[in-house]
């Protein structure tokens, strides 16, 4: 029941969902609660992208914060050095991060469990250091500065209401796309690779290109959340987009619930507004991360969006009782 909860495509869910982020657009008028919104839509992106391929496929990454930083240096490089139009950087950024993707993921998706875990680890190392040691490019350590604003002709993104809603329309659209995927004869194919990839190749699934093209496509939906990331701030620094930003985002995955897409924006909204709520605890953050992760597991061992509607199953067969 939960599963079918959990995969099934509603369009009055989706509909539900759009009606909730205009509202919630209309009513929010707190400069500081909007941008909460608006980090927790990014991270969202971050997060459903890696869940496709964890959730889905059970491809682990701990290095995909590299592809986050790529779409955000792409279009920081291309827009403030070299003025070009920022939605035309934000589709340079996508293919570039959609190429690197394919040239790591060819020998890297031939490793599986931890050995793939360290291969996209020390992916993910390298372009860290290439962010922060290629200073005449990338401002090296001191960050990158002067990002434009994001404009649609008169249609200006500076507000933080404007960029609330297109953070939330990308988040929205990206949901639509994941779940269409998920619901397709692929998504059924991923689902088999996660469950046996063996089992999946004697079938006839193509498994290596099927985790290709997850690999890749999250490494998309990275870096477009790297390109809103950039043009929100304004600026951006190699401590953005290192190892320990790679573990947030697994965290958020396996916080929110693997194999669901809605888990993805639990788990990004709950481990964006820890640090909020945790200011005291800053320079412990990562000790905090583990004890939430341990606790997650040891109660809710499949996710809290899993573990929720668990606890509703139980309480409705109480109730029928």
């Amino acid at each position: 029941m939960c599963d079918m909860l959990l995969s099934r495509i509603n369009p009055i869910r989706f509909a539900f969902f759009f009606l909730v982020i205009a509202l919630v657009g209309l009513l929010v008028d707190n400069a500081y609660y909007q941008q909460v919104l608006i980090l927790i839509g990014i991270n969202t992106l971050l997060a459903v992208g890696l869940n496709m391929l964890m959730g889905y496929a059970g491809q682990i990454s701990l290095g995909h914060a590299a592809f986050y930083g790529i779409g955000a240096y792409t279009t920081a490089i291309l827009t403030a050095k070299y003025q070009i139009y920022p939605w035309i950087a934000l589709v340079i950024a996508i293919l570039l991060a959609v190429a690197i993707a394919v040239v790591v993921g060819l020998p890297t998706l031939k490793l599986s469990g931890y050995y793939l875990g360290m291969g996209t680890l020390g992916f993910g190392m390298i372009f860290n250091i290439i962010f922060r040691e290629w200073s005449s490019l990338t401002g090296g350590a001191s960050g990158f500065v002067g990002i434009p604003s994001l404009s649609i002709g008169s249609l200006s993104f500076e507000s933080g209401r404007n960029y609330f809603y297109l953070v939330w329309f990308s988040v929205w659209s990206v949901f639509l796309i994941c779940s269409r995927i998920i619901n397709s004869r692929a998504g059924r194919a991923l689902r088999s690779i996660h469950d046996s990839e063996n089992a999946s190749m004697a079938v006839g699934v193509d498994t290596m290109t099927l985790k290709l093209q997850v690999f890749v496509l999250s490494a998309a939906f990275s870096a477009l959340a790297g390109f809103l990331y950039a043009h929100y701030i304004s600026f951006i620094s190699p401590g953005s987009f290192d190892f320990l930003m790679s573990v947030r985002m697994v965290t958020m995955v396996v916080i929110g619930g693997m194999a669901s897409i809605w888990g993805a924006l639990l788990g990004a909204s709950l481990l964006t507004l820890l640090p909020e709520w945790l200011h005291a605890f800053s320079e412990f953050e990562m000790v905090v991360y583990g004890l939430v992760l341990m606790l997650v597991m040891i109660l809710m061992p499949q996710g809290l969006t899993r573990g929720i509607l668990d606890i509703y199953e139980r309480s409705r067969e109480k109730y029928r009782k």
